[in-house]
């Protein structure tokens, strides 16, 4: 192993997710010192399907959308990922995170492997009865590389249960019988599991509590700025609540608000169920940023813990520099450029990277799929327990990893999931 192997990011485009993927594979391997081409074997994905999506709006005009499916790795197991609706979805961004969730289940332990699908355009845009030919269409793209066995996938930004609940249909219709463990995060009424709303901020949190831990910072009493108010900050907001957290200020792409003395949680879901569009509607604090731009204003906040949880690419290194926290805990898929995390080491700030951090809801999918595949139905505490057992464990391996090698969590966690994801090529060999 070069442990003393580093790849600059100077030449790297700014904010290109892609870029940023293979960068972070490329510096495990080099540290690894993988032998000549593994790198780029893993870095590729197996495949890529781009689909041709037309659908008929409900006053009957012809519309088309492009939507894709990427398998990453499928070496140690069936490709896992989510589905993004979303105008800013792109080839690239797909693959990019299709490679996160290879590291991903890779850091976890489970036997998965990467994918991710997306179709680029706004889901607030169409109507229910739209919304759901769209998705039924795509999954009929998608058939013959979906399945149990093949590729699993769940929720992610702009889908829910309901839509996974589509692709269930559709597939199931497409092989005769009801197959539920073709996709996960699905309604409860269909083979769903109990827990998996709030997993992945629940993993965040316990992420948080973990780093923390080792910093001597412990998580009651710490104050915390969440950037996006979505399914993954919401519930991370409630869950460190809980725990005895400050919520001092949180962020959408209304704007961001703050409060030095803790927000009202319950004030600002009760006022987002009533119709507030956004957290700086709510009147729970004082508003600090108005829109995307205003909304950033949550890194500049004083606090302890900062959680990214909105889209990819949200702190480059001029945010990173005003940041004031000691801790930040990704909860969205990739929010940090690598010139951000250069800044941080440098500042002496710790990182829990995103391919740990927020692996609670793949490892609640894979909970799930287990329930399916045995026909068993889990109560929440006991999906919770081993949700925050396995988010342990494995936090365990990624801490002592960290200090033997001397590494920072972000390298730490890449290597892990790239030795994990190149022992397995080895082992397996090449077909022919």
């Amino acid at each position: 192993m070069r442990q003393n192997s580093r790849v600059s990011s100077q030449h790297l485009p700014k904010d290109l997710a892609l870029e940023s993927a293979e960068f972070r594979v490329r510096q495990a391997g080099e540290w690894l010192g993988l032998e000549d081409g593994l790198i780029e074997t893993i870095i590729a994905p197996r495949r890529v399907l781009e689909v041709s999506i037309p659908f008929r709006h409900d006053d009957g005009r012809r519309d088309h959308l492009v939507g894709w499916r990427v398998h990453h790795n499928t070496t140690r197991g069936p490709a896992k990922g989510g589905i993004r609706y979303h105008p800013g979805v792109t080839r690239d961004e797909v693959v990019a995170l299709a490679i996160g969730m290879s590291l991903k289940t890779a850091i976890m332990n489970l036997p998965l492997g990467g994918a991710k699908g997306g179709i680029a355009f706004d889901p607030k845009t169409l109507t229910p009865r739209e919304l759901e030919k769209v998705t039924r269409r795509y999954v009929s793209e998608l058939i013959p590389f979906l399945g149990p066995d093949k590729d699993v996938p769940a929720p992610d930004v702009g889908t829910n249960a309901q839509v996974m609940a589509w692709v269930l249909d559709q597939y199931s219709a497409s092989v005769g019988h009801i197959v539920p463990g073709v996709v996960t995060g699905k309604p409860i009424e269909l083979g769903g599991s109990l827990g998996r709303e709030s997993a992945t901020g629940r993993g965040a949190v316990e992420a948080a509590a973990l780093a923390g831990q080792q910093m001597g910072l412990a998580l009651a009493g710490s104050r915390i700025a969440i950037q996006g108010y979505g399914q993954v900050g919401a519930w991370a907001a409630r869950l460190a609540h809980a725990r005895g957290a400050k919520i001092v200020a949180v962020a959408d792409v209304g704007g961001a608000i703050h409060n030095a003395g803790g927000l009202d949680i319950a004030m600002i879901d009760r006022k987002m169920r009533e119709g507030a569009k956004s957290v700086v509607e709510t009147g729970a604090g004082e508003i600090v940023g108005v829109g995307s731009a205003g909304a950033a204003n949550v890194f500049t906040v004083e606090c302890e813990i900062v959680m990214p949880c909105a889209l990819g690419d949200a702190v480059d290194e001029t945010i990173a520099s005003n940041i004031k926290a000691k801790l930040v805990v990704e909860g969205a898929n990739g929010p940090l450029t690598p010139k951000a995390d250069e800044v941080l080491t440098e500042r002496g700030i710790i990182v829990v990277p995103d391919v740990y951090a927020n692996a609670g809801g793949v490892t609640c999918s894979y909970l799930e799929q287990c329930q399916n595949f045995a026909h068993l139905s889990w109560d929440e505490d006991e999906v919770n327990e081993k949700v925050i057992s396995l988010m342990q464990s494995a936090f365990k391996r990624l801490h002592s990893f960290s200090v033997e090698q001397k590494l920072p969590y972000r390298l730490a966690a890449s290597v892990l999931g790239i030795k994990t994801i190149a022992d397995s090529h080895r082992m397996r060999g090449l077909h022919p």
